[in-house]
């Protein structure tokens, strides 16, 4: 995670992306399982790529692979709960971005999860990591975390 302190609240994310839990996020704990926090994540950055118009699923010439990924858990959340994604990037490389989530359940303005991934933009034809796109750059820089957080 950035220097940053933990349990962010709803503000501190540049962009929100509504998520909807399901039955099978639940596991025999009765909470949404720590796995699926990771789907919260690809979930909402790549919603907002794709909205953004940054990201064709099928036919985009570079696509993020993620590289590394990590989570900090504040608070178990529990189906049927209404979950905002909050996502922001800490930075932005030449060919990778690292991106800064926070999972926040119903009306919470707290996180009750926070994590990152990073992607490395590569190729679809070769693989092999390639400079980002400049409207990709550019999208990115919308959402780009100020040093106060």
């Amino acid at each position: 995670m950035s220097t940053r302190p933990m349990l962010g609240t709803l503000a501190d994310y540049r962009q929100h992306v509504a998520i909807t839990t399901r039955w099978s996020d639940n596991d025999a704990y009765g909470h949404i399982n720590n796995v699926t926090y990771y789907s919260f994540f690809d979930t909402a950055v790549n919603t907002w790529l794709i909205r953004r118009g940054v990201l064709d699923i099928q036919n985009s010439s570079v696509i993020g692979l993620v590289v590394e990924t990590g989570c900090r858990y504040f608070r178990p959340l529990a189906y049927p709960v209404d979950v905002t994604a909050g996502i922001r990037v800490a930075r932005i490389g030449t060919s990778s971005v690292r991106y800064e989530v926070g999972i926040f359940g119903g009306e919470e303005t707290t996180a009750a999860a926070e994590g990152h991934f990073i992607h490395v933009y590569v190729s679809r034809e070769t693989g092999r990591p390639v400079p980002l796109p400049a409207e990709l750059r550019a999208a990115l820089e919308t959402i780009l975390a100020t040093p106060s957080g």
